[in-house]
């Protein structure tokens, strides 16, 4: 059974992927004892890495939120300049 490594630059998205497929396959069953350990410490250490990006991601999204907020304070809001009202003929 070849078993990748989980490299710190892989996005969510292939590790969730892998991660599915490792509980797909426990899942099935039919393993030995051995395999399925193994595969059981990989889909947690796949399980973990994607929490971690999911919280990296919560955090950025949350700091942008924070961001906009204080700008939206910091700017005096819009007031449209009324027209001149011109005479008519």
């Amino acid at each position: 059974m070849a078993s990748k490594k989980t490299s710190g630059t892989e996005g969510f998205e292939p590790l969730y992927k892998r991660l599915e497929e490792t509980v797909t396959r426990l899942e099935e069953g039919g393993l030995t004892l051995e395999q399925s350990v193994k595969l059981y410490e990989e889909g947690m250490k796949l399980a973990r890495r994607c929490q971690e990006l999911l919280q990296k991601a919560e955090l950025k999204v949350t700091k942008l939120q924070e961001e906009f907020a204080t700008l939206r304070e910091e700017t005096e809001p819009y007031v449209a300049e009324k027209e001149e009202e011109l005479p008519l003929e």
